[in-house]
């Protein structure tokens, strides 16, 4: 998934190690603290509409992910996000109702569409969830990324169960409840979408008609 908070975070990752470069430094061995690489990351950014300078303050979980990229086999940050994993969990809200799906044509439009949370965005207006950019989903679709698996035939292969539906529902709630440092965004917890459209998402990936399940 593209365009979303994510996005600027991962943006800001990479610019981080500009800074790191362009920083004036004392001495080969001296390293720019975080607090100076943050500030200098603001100083390149102006507010504009929804995209605002908080997107650049990383979560304790964005700090864990981003240490443990710079040290994979340090195992108390291991334990640290496996910790950070089951709070996430516990922000899923499953539907009040019991109903997982709605309308896979209204799914199918929301995975196509890319609107939301950019500074150029109307905030009254719904955002979309853009799973093209990351997801393969209709065999029709020949635009599609690869960052995330093939969801083809998503619901067939789990038998369309009510099992599969819970463990979906929680991974588009909130992804990084099942892998911490995932890139795709929280499109529940951050109130990408609401409950209504995930609910027709869910039916792109459930419902026996929908073009996923072809």
């Amino acid at each position: 998934m593209q365009r979303f908070a994510f996005q600027l975070t991962a943006l800001a990752l990479g610019a981080a190690g500009l800074v790191a470069c362009s920083l004036p430094q004392g001495s080969a061995d001296e390293t720019p603290s975080t607090a100076s690489i943050r500030e200098e990351l603001k100083a390149s950014f102006q507010p504009k509409g929804q995209a605002t300078l908080d997107r650049l303050d990383q979560s304790p979980l964005q700090a864990a992910c981003s240490a443990y990229a710079m040290n994979p086999n340090d195992s108390d940050l291991r334990k640290q996000l496996d910790a950070l994993m089951v709070e996430q969990m516990n922000t899923v809200q499953y539907p009040a109702d019991g109903h997982y799906l709605g309308d896979w044509k209204k799914g199918e439009k929301i995975a196509q569409t890319g609107k939301g949370k950019q500074f150029s965005d109307d905030p009254e207006k719904p955002s979309g969830g853009n799973c093209y950019a990351c997801h393969q989903l209709s065999p029709k679709e020949i635009a599609y990324g690869n960052i995330g698996p093939s969801l083809l035939h998503y619901g067939k292969l789990r038998n369309y169960s009510p099992e599969a539906m819970k463990v979906a529902w929680a991974q588009i709630y909130n992804s990084k409840a099942f892998h911490a440092c995932s890139t795709m965004p929280r499109f529940g917890e951050q109130g990408i979408l609401t409950q209504a459209q995930i609910k027709d998402v869910m039916a792109l990936l459930f419902d026996p008609k929908s073009p996923v399940n072809q």
